[in-house]
C-alpha cells in the first residue's frame, strides 16, 4: 500500500501527479524543477537550479521522515549536457554538506523541460 507524500516545502504538482509517493521501505519523488517553493521564482543559472531542485527533493523526501542520507538513486535531466561539470559540482556540494554519500545516479539531455527550465531531479530514497 502506498500513500502520497505532499509538503508545503517543495511546489506543488503542475499536473496529474504527486510530488511523491512512501511505499513503507522506499519513497519515490516526482521529477522536480527549479521552483522556489515560496516564491514561485526560477533562477538564471544551472547551478543554482540545480541547488533548488535538490531542495524541493530534499523536501520531499523529509516530509516522508528521511534524509538526504537515504537518498540511494537520482536520476538528473538537464536541457543542455554541456551544463554537465556546473551541475556536477553543484550536486556534489549539495550531498557533501549533508554529509550524504552520493547515490547511483543517471543524467541524460532532454529536449525540454517544464516551465523552460534547465534541470529537473527525481530521486530514490529507502528506510533503513
Amino acid at each position: 500500500m502506498s500513500r502520497e507524500i505532499s509538503t508545503e516545502n517543495a511546489p506543488a504538482a503542475i499536473g496529474p501527479y504527486v510530488q511523491g509517493v512512501d511505499l513503507g521501505s522506499m519513497i519515490i519523488t516526482s521529477g522536480q524543477i527549479p521552483v522556489d517553493p515560496k516564491t514561485g521564482a526560477v533562477a538564471d543559472d544551472v547551478s543554482a537550479q540545480t541547488r533548488q531542485s535538490l531542495a524541493n527533493v530534499k523536501a520531499i523526501i523529509e516530509a516522508a521522515g528521511l534524509n538526504v542520507a537515504d537518498i540511494i538513486k537520482t536520476t538528473v535531466f538537464v536541457k543542455d549536457l554541456n551544463d554537465f561539470t556546473t551541475v556536477n559540482a553543484a550536486y556534489e556540494a549539495f550531498f557533501t554538506e549533508h554529509n550524504a554519500r552520493f547515490p547511483a545516479r543517471s543524467c541524460v539531455e532532454v529536449a525540454r523541460l517544464p516551465k523552460d527550465v534547465k534541470i529537473e531531479i527525481e530521486a530514490i530514497a529507502v528506510r533503513r
